[in-house]
């Protein structure tokens, strides 16, 4: 694991990195988000949301970090640490000349537009950009996921083109359009006070 610390916190959010001992929070999470996480997933058996299966999950998640090839952060109130209600991952990581990620992020519907998940979008950033050293993040959204595309955008994201019929969601070829946020965009609009040099101004490591 490259410099990345186990948890940050936002103004409202705890951002934790994955661990197996979230596997009840999180399979109970999958489960009263089921309907509504169908039209934006890949079809998912009933396995995928049992505690046995997530922690499996989990457990790969904590793998791939140690490896340095993914990061999964799950998201908690800060004033209900017991409830998970939501994630953010960098994923796909890759170093050498590309030093980039891919960008996913999901969010309990009850909890709609009310700011949590550009919050934890915005923090990510700043831990792929600062704690990680990565120079490029893209997120790949469905043209008619226009609450997602709103999210990436108010972190900064730009569109950068449209891959067309790119992932199967729910049974279906989806287009998907490139968002794409650059480390010297962040560093421009997020400028780093000299008190905490290592770390986002969005987030504090703990």
């Amino acid at each position: 694991m490259s410099g990345c610390r186990h948890v940050y916190e936002t103004a409202r959010l705890a951002l934790r990195l994955a661990a197996p001992s979230f596997a009840v929070a999180l399979s109970e999470y999958y489960r009263r988000n089921r309907a509504f996480f169908s039209a934006f997933d890949p079809q998912r058996e009933d396995a995928f949301f049992t505690e046995v299966e997530q922690r499996i999950l989990l457990e790969r998640d904590v793998e791939l970090a140690r490896e340095d090839r993914g990061y999964r952060f799950y998201l908690f109130l800060r004033g209900k640490p017991e409830r998970l209600i939501g994630m953010v991952g960098l994923s796909n990581l890759v170093r050498g000349a590309f030093q980039s990620c891919h960008m996913g992020y999901k969010l309990d519907g009850e909890l709609l537009c009310q700011g949590y998940m550009t919050e934890a979008v915005e923090a990510a950033a700043g831990i792929a950009f600062e704690d990680l050293g990565l120079h490029r993040i893209e997120a790949n959204i469905m043209p008619k996921n226009r609450a997602s595309l709103r999210v990436a955008e108010k972190a900064g994201f730009y569109h950068e083109g449209l891959a067309v019929k790119y992932l199967k969601i729910n049974g279906v070829w989806e287009d998907h359009i490139h968002m794409v946020l650059r480390s010297e965009q962040w560093h421009k609009e997020t400028p780093l006070p000299e008190q905490a040099p290592t770390t986002s101004p969005a987030v504090r490591g703990l």
